[in-house]
């Protein structure tokens, strides 16, 4: 394809990134960190951004569709402009002492420093976002919380907080990644890379992360209630206060969940609850009578229950398969 011409560069500084990839990265946020800066270099018709990738230790990294990143340890890293920690799973183990130096270094001296999918969750464990407001998934939005009270955790699709940036996951990513070169170079090229990528709708940054979204079917009303509803899955609300905070009356919510999903706001919220409690079932190793408070069953035997109906097997029984 012909590079764009209508690019008119702020600058002619070339913005030197480095994009650390640890072991077990999901691949699709691994192009979402690197290829809006490809991008941008054609469209500019210069270079814009150079990058290079880097590795915690000298040992290849291996992302999670089989694609290997070659050893490049971060540790010879000298100094970047811009710093990005792309992760997946396996976190903890990996975050070791030697990592964490490496990345308080880097980030000393880069202008700013970014967290995609489990990199925000890495960030902090380094002490790079005390202080700070950030997000991640919304699998470890949770874990990131009370692990790191001293940040502020937000459920967002992407936070920017002074030079610490962080996303929840790959498609945020691409959206925090034009968000910085809109800001740095320009809406015009923002603009063109995401024609490019045939993105032609950006939910706000704000925007909360759903476990279960179907925007196809959602109205605004109907999805603003699934949102209330997922920040409360351990305690759950009243369906009646959910539609007071709406400020529309409880009748008015059920038919709008019936036109809209084809069911009532009750069985929503418990097949929210559900999914959840099978998330944690299938990938954690909490105990059943956890997962079941944590999402709102105040008995085992009424989760056991509403989970084979649910899924058509004990959560026992999935655990162990």
């Amino acid at each position: 394809m012909p590079q764009s011409e209508s690019y008119l560069p702020q600058s002619d500084k070339i913005t030197k990134a480095t994009i650390l990839v640890l072991d077990a990265t999901n691949t699709l946020s691994f192009a979402a960190a690197v290829d809006p800066l490809r991008a941008a270099n054609r469209h500019a018709g210069r270079e814009v951004f150079r990058w290079q990738f880097a590795t915690p230790t000298s040992q290849d990294v291996q992302l999670t569709s089989g694609l290997i990143v070659p050893a490049a340890p971060i540790a010879r890293v000298d100094r970047c402009d811009l710093f990005v920690i792309v992760a997946g799973f396996r976190l903890k183990a990996q975050t070791t002492p030697a990592l964490r130096a490496s990345l308080r270094r880097l980030a000393n001296v880069a202008q700013n420093t970014a967290g995609i999918d489990g990199g925000p969750w890495v960030m902090a464990r380094a002490g790079l976002l005390d202080g700070q407001s950030a997000t991640t998934h919304w699998e470890d939005i949770d874990s990131l919380s009370s692990d790191f009270p001293q940040v502020h955790v937000v459920n967002s699709r992407y936070q920017i907080s002074g030079n610490r940036l962080t996303s929840a996951g790959a498609t945020p990513a691409i959206d925090m990644m034009l968000a910085l070169i809109r800001r740095d170079h320009g809406a015009r090229l923002a603009s063109q890379i995401a024609a490019s990528f045939i993105l032609d709708h950006s939910p706000s940054p704000a925007a909360p992360q759903l476990r279960n979204p179907d925007p196809q079917r959602h109205t605004r009303t109907t999805a603003r209630a699934h949102a209330l509803m997922e920040d409360a899955l351990d305690e759950p609300l009243p369906i009646a206060l959910i539609a007071k905070q709406l400020g529309i009356g409880a009748r008015a919510l059920q038919l709008q969940f019936r036109a809209a999903l084809n069911t009532t706001a009750q069985q929503h919220y418990l097949s929210l609850r559900l999914l959840e409690a099978r998330r944690q079932v299938t990938t954690t190793t909490q105990p059943l009578h956890d997962i079941a408070l944590a999402t709102g069953f105040t008995s085992q035997s009424s989760f056991a229950r509403a989970y084979v109906k649910a899924f058509g097997i004990n959560a026992r029984a999935q655990r162990s398969r």
